[in-house]
C-alpha cells in the first residue's frame, strides 16, 4: 500500500488518480500509523516553501519521515515536496528545510525577461546516474511547474539533470531510500506513469 502524506498542501487526487490508474492501492492519508504502515510513501507539495515546512513540522510530519528512513521504506518527494528535504530555501525570505540533503533552493534569475517564470511546462530530463526510478525515461519530457530550484546539491545525489533560464539544475534525487523529483510526475502522461509505476517496483 502505497501512502499519500495529507499535511493540506499539494495536489493529492493526482497523485492517487494516477496510482489508481496502474491498479496500485494508494491511500490519502495525515494518519501517523497509517503512513508508518505503508509500504511506500508520497511526499507531496505545492505552493510557498515556507508554508509547506511550517505546516509538515506542526502536524509532526518530520518525525514520521525520520521513522520511515530508519525503517528504509521508499520515499518519493514531489515538486515542494522535494524542496522541504534540503537544507533551507530563499522563497519569501529565508526558511530552514528538513536538512535531510545538502543544497539550497533558490530563484531562477531572469533579469532580460527572456524566460517565462515560473517555467510552466513541459522539459526534458537526463538521467545522470543510473536508477530504478528513472529506467527508461532517459532525455524523456516531464511537466514542471516551480519558479525556484535546487543549487549546491550533494553531487553524489544527482539522479538527473535539466536546463532551464540559463541554468542546469538537478531535478531527480536520491539518498539511500528516499527519492525526489521536482516535476510532476502525475501530471507528465506515460513517462510520469512509468516513473511511478517504477516506484512501486522499489
Amino acid at each position: 500500500m502505497i501512502a499519500i502524506m495529507d499535511y493540506g498542501i499539494g495536489n493529492l487526487g493526482s497523485i492517487k488518480n494516477a496510482f489508481d490508474y496502474l491498479n496500485e492501492e494508494a491511500i490519502i492519508t495525515s494518519n501517523k500509523d497509517e503512513i508508518l504502515a505503508a509500504d511506500r510513501v508520497i511526499l507531496p507539495g505545492v505552493g510557498a516553501f515556507g508554508d509547506a515546512i511550517d505546516t509538515f513540522n506542526k502536524v509532526g510530519f518530520n518525525l514520521v519521515l525520520d521513522e520511515l528512513i530508519k525503517k528504509n521504506t521508499p520515499i518519493l518527494g514531489i515538486c515542494v515536496g522535494m524542496q522541504l528535504l534540503f537544507e533551507y530555501s530563499l522563497e519569501f525570505g529565508k526558511h530552514k528545510g528538513l536538512g535531510l540533503l545538502k543544497g539550497k533552493i533558490v530563484e531562477f534569475e531572469n533579469p532580460n525577461n527572456e524566460y517565462k517564470i515560473p517555467q510552466i511546462g513541459w522539459n526534458q530530463i537526463e538521467v545522470v546516474k543510473e536508477n530504478k526510478l528513472l529506467e527508461g525515461v532517459n532525455l524523456k519530457d516531464v511537466y514542471f511547474v516551480h519558479s525556484y530550484y535546487l543549487t549546491d546539491e550533494d553531487i553524489d545525489c544527482r539522479l538527473a539533470l535539466t536546463n532551464y533560464a540559463g541554468k542546469t539544475y538537478c531535478s531527480a534525487v536520491r539518498k539511500g531510500n528516499l527519492y525526489a523529483v521536482q516535476f510532476h510526475p502525475e501530471k507528465s502522461g506515460s513517462v510520469g506513469l512509468q516513473i511511478l509505476k517504477n516506484f512501486c517496483k522499489l
